[in-house]
């Protein structure tokens, strides 16, 4: 179960990227969130972004249409 959910899905990079980032920084350490992003560049893009910037990426799951992203706040 997640702390906090977000909705990207026809959002384009780097804003997904960037607003994931900024919703993170105001959770607490261990806190989970849940992104929803397109496919192509954001699945591309934002785990990858995410990993560099030393998060954790917990799963990845392919729904119809979109991806869900759960991400740990280290």
């Amino acid at each position: 179960m997640s702390d906090a959910t977000i909705d990207l899905r026809g959002t384009p990079c780097p804003i997904n990227f960037v607003r994931t980032k900024l919703q993170l920084e105001k959770m607490a350490a261990g806190e989970l969130l849940e992104v929803w992003i397109d496919a192509g560049e954001p699945v591309e893009q934002v785990p990858d972004g995410l990993k560099m910037s030393g998060y954790a990426i917990e799963k990845l799951d392919d729904r119809d249409g979109f991806f869900v992203l759960q991400v740990r706040k280290p």
